[in-house]
């Protein structure tokens, strides 16, 4: 059977160990068109194999091939328990993003505001958003609830949501400032942000990689798992005067954009999923994160900017990744790891400068204890919550950082309504 040159290139090389590859300028440029290649060299956080141009897979005796027509310029296969890299295609190259940034922007300000709390927009909320965005529809003098503004985020990518709370978080420019900070603490060096809502914009870039660790990061958040898997839901329309001069302010139905959860003429719902977020620009084309789970694995899908013109290929390319990693899990070695975040690299025993826990180049991963007990001390805290608490990863289990101790759950926490949702 034939195999890509860049495939075979990959086989053909050690994988030496991963360096942490040195914090990105300021503002990193993204590429300037479609057909634009990969860099020579690429960041190497994760595994030095990561940081090479072209697809990088361990193919042996039972592993099944990839799927064919994959045209995305970007794309990674992670098992989102383990951390482990099961296939990456450029998963370093720095790529506008377009609205999957959103994962980080909920990741950095879910934590700050309880969700009833109540806000009257004012004209100022909603300045600065670009022409043409994706909008829920937010009116003026209208209040909304937290939980409103956030449905408006993830379901409809409404950068009129994205605007109000970042009014609310102190602006858009603090916002910014912070969503930087937090992508830095995950070690997601390729991300610089520019606008809070993912609209195109001069050297704002992420990476197939960095989503991931967005939406791994985000998808520990209780609130986060819940908004990101909610198929349709009821938002508050404008206040108008009844048929007898009284005030009626009705609901509308908003449907989740991501169609792998919500389904569409060409695209079915696939099953096990769970979320995460989609995206469309001009400069990004399509991007899109997925998180699924089936046969007691949970995998998480980035895919950027897929280059055949088809309808809903995202989403397709996706599918089919999902599908070679569910085969491919347990059966196919790691070409390299999900680091943790900086605060729980530095609270592991063994933890090296390559920003791995005790784990190879290859990916490989080190081990933990197992149940709820603290199994190490810390004090560092997720910069982004305000609130003291940080999400992480390490060693191939999922971390939680509150106050000073780790709490180790080795089971995904998946939200309950999607194992029991019936299917639109």
């Amino acid at each position: 059977m034939l195999v890509t040159s860049a495939i075979l290139s990959s086989l053909a090389l050690a994988a030496p160990a991963a360096v942490a590859a040195p914090k990105p300028s300021d503002s990193p440029s993204a590429s300037a068109s479609p057909s634009a290649t990969p860099p020579a060299s690429m960041s190497s956080v994760g595994g030095a194999r990561l940081g090479r141009p072209g697809t990088q897979v361990n193919l042996a005796s039972g592993v099944p091939v990839l799927p064919k027509d994959l045209s995305a310029r970007s794309w990674i296969v992670a098992d989102a328990e383990s951390g482990q890299v099961l296939a990456a295609h450029n998963a370093h190259w720095r790529l506008a993003p377009a609205s999957t940034l959103k994962m980080l922007f909920a990741d950095t300000l879910l934590p700050k505001f309880p969700r009833d709390t109540k806000h009257k927009i004012v004209p100022a909320d909603l300045a600065g958003i670009g022409a043409g965005s994706s909008m829920v529809g937010i009116k003026e003098e209208e209040t909304y609830t937290v939980h409103d503004l956030w449905l408006g985020v993830f379901l409809r990518s409404g950068n009129d949501a994205v605007h109000v709370l970042s009014a609310m978080n102190g602006g858009v420019e603090n916002t910014v400032k912070e969503m930087n900070e937090h992508a830095e603490e995950l070690q997601a060096l390729d991300t610089h942000v520019v606008s809070p809502d993912g609209y195109d914009a001069e050297g704002q870039v992420s990476s197939a990689y960095d989503l991931t660790l967005f939406a791994r990061s985000g998808m520990q958040k209780k609130d986060f798992r819940e908004y990101a898997s909610t198929v349709r839901a009821k938002f508050p329309g404008q206040t108008r005067k009844g048929k007898k001069g009284k005030k009626v302010r009705e609901s509308f139905e908003i449907q989740n954009t991501n169609r792998l959860l919500s389904g569409d003429s060409d695209v079915p719902v696939y099953e096990g999923i769970a979320g995460v977020k989609n995206g469309n620009t001009t400069n990004a084309g399509a991007t899109f994160t997925g998180v699924a789970e089936r046969g007691g694995k949970v995998l998480l899908v980035t895919v950027m900017n897929p280059e055949k013109p088809e309808h809903n290929e995202v989403y397709k390319e996706t599918a089919r990744l999902f599908d070679w990693g569910f085969k491919a899990a347990g059966k196919v070695q790691p070409v390299g790891e999900l680091v943790p975040p900086k605060g729980a690299e530095q609270a592991q025993p063994g933890a090296n400068p390559s920003g791995e826990a005790g784990g190879s180049g290859d990916g490989g991963s080190g081990t933990a204890g197992t149940g709820s007990k603290p199994v190490a001390g810390a004090s560092a805290a997720d910069g982004s919550s305000g609130i003291g608490t940080a999400l992480g990863i390490t060693g191939g289990v999922l971390v939680l950082l509150a106050g000073a101790a780790f709490l180790v759950n080795r089971r995904w926490p998946l939200p309950d309504l999607v194992r029991r949702r019936t299917r639109p």
